[in-house]
């Protein structure tokens, strides 16, 4: 089975505004480079043949996408709770309607090839932390979102789609990009970044 997620990246300078600020908190798990994303879609455990399907079904999609590179802005930065707890902190992107109309024109493109709809109330954001639950009510995290509210960004552009693959171990998870799609004339062809066998 593999794990899979289609995401957004955003481009190296807003990459490293992120990085800025990735301290202040002892414990947090940070993300690194290759973890910073805008999650479109989570497509969870599948096995390789549904992946081919999905494949196939954004590859139909991809020209009724293109032009549609979505541009936003950093805004804010914002707190996910579970059971009383923090246990990401994130960084808001915003406008949210390109994001939400690509993930709405993914999702059933996802739903075509054999998964099922995406129930969940879409947020885009940036994960920017993994907090255990033993800081989930630490003053710490409150200073922190003090200090970050007024995060701000000139707008940019995420330019491709990618098909993550996600690796869980014992210090988190990695993220493989196994396959891209352009979302602007300019951008490209769609990539692939090694993909995966029907047969694994």
């Amino acid at each position: 089975m593999l794990r899979l997620f289609l995401a957004l990246r955003p481009p190296l300078p807003i990459r490293e505004m992120l990085f800025d600020l990735m301290d202040g908190i002892g414990g947090a798990r940070w993300q690194d480079d290759e973890q910073l994303h805008v999650t479109i879609r989570f497509l969870g455990e599948v096995d390789p043949r549904l992946a081919d399907d999905i494949v196939t079904e954004i590859d139909r999609l991809r020209l009724s996408l293109t032009p549609a590179a979505p541009t936003v802005a950093l805004h804010a930065v914002g707190q996910f709770e579970s059971r009383g707890r923090t246990d990401t902190l994130w960084a808001g992107v915003t406008p949210h309607a390109a994001l939400t109309a690509l993930h709405r024109k993914v999702d059933q493109a996802v739903v075509r090839a054999g998964l099922p709809p995406d129930r969940r109330a879409y947020l885009p954001h940036v994960t920017l932390a993994r907090l255990p639950r033993s800081l989930g009510t630490s003053p710490e995290i409150d200073g922190w979102i003090a200090r970050h509210a007024g995060l701000a960004s000139a707008p940019f552009a995420m330019t491709h789609l990618t098909l993550y693959q996600s690796h869980l171990g014992r210090d988190g998870a990695w993220y493989e990009p196994l396959l891209r799609w352009p979302l602007a004339p300019d951008a490209g062809t769609a990539g692939d970044f090694g993909g995966f066998a029907s047969d694994q």
